[in-house]
C-alpha cells in the first residue's frame, strides 16, 4: 500500500511540475535562429533576451487562464489528497481530490488545444516554425492528470 501511495504522489507531484514548467518556460513556439515565443511574452536573442509583452489578445488571455487553473486545481487536489487521506474513513474513495485532478487535466487541454487551433489569430502569420518544449510538456501533462484523477476516483482508503 505504501508502494502505490508513494507512486501516486510521485505522479500526481510531476504533473504538477509538467504544469508549472509549461506555464512558466518562455518556449511554446520557436521561430527564426534564436528567437521564441510564449503564452507571457515575445523574447529574442541578441547580445542578451530582449523580451516584449504582447498585446490584448482573447485568445492568448485563454490559453493564460486554462494554464493557470489547471495549476490552481492540480495544486488542490494535492491539498485535498493528503487532507482526505488523514480524514476519510477507511473504504472511502478520494472522490473530491479525483474531480479536481480531472479539472486540472480538462483546463491543460483546452488551453493547449486552444494554444493550437488559434495560433495565427494569437501571433500572427509572420512566425514561421515550430512548437516549443512547453507547449509539448502542456500536452504530455494532459494524459497523466486524466490518469491521476482516474486512479484517485477508483482508489480506497485501507488502514
Amino acid at each position: 500500500m505504501i508502494v502505490l501511495l508513494a507512486g501516486i504522489i510521485v505522479l500526481h507531484l510531476s504533473v504538477l511540475v509538467l504544469l508549472l514548467i509549461s506555464t512558466i518556460v518562455n518556449s511554446w513556439w520557436y521561430y527564426g535562429e534564436s528567437n521564441s515565443l510564449d503564452i507571457w511574452q515575445n523574447c529574442t536573442w541578441g547580445d542578451s533576451w530582449n523580451c516584449q509583452q504582447y498585446t490584448t489578445n482573447e485568445w492568448l488571455q485563454a490559453v493564460q487562464a486554462m494554464m493557470i487553473l489547471s495549476i490552481i486545481f492540480c495544486f488542490l487536489s494535492v491539498i485535498l489528497f493528503f487532507c482526505q487521506l488523514f480524514a476519510l474513513q477507511k473504504g472511502g474513495r478520494f472522490y473530491i481530490t479525483g474531480v479536481f485532478q480531472l479539472l486540472a487535466g480538462i483546463c491543460v487541454m483546452s488551453g493547449a488545444a486552444i494554444y493550437t487551433v488559434q495560433y495565427p489569430h494569437i501571433h500572427g502569420e509572420r512566425y514561421d516554425g515550430s512548437y516549443g518544449f512547453s507547449y509539448i510538456l502542456a500536452w504530455i501533462a494532459f494524459p497523466l492528470a486524466l490518469c491521476s484523477g482516474i486512479i484517485y476516483i477508483i482508489l480506497r482508503k485501507r488502514e
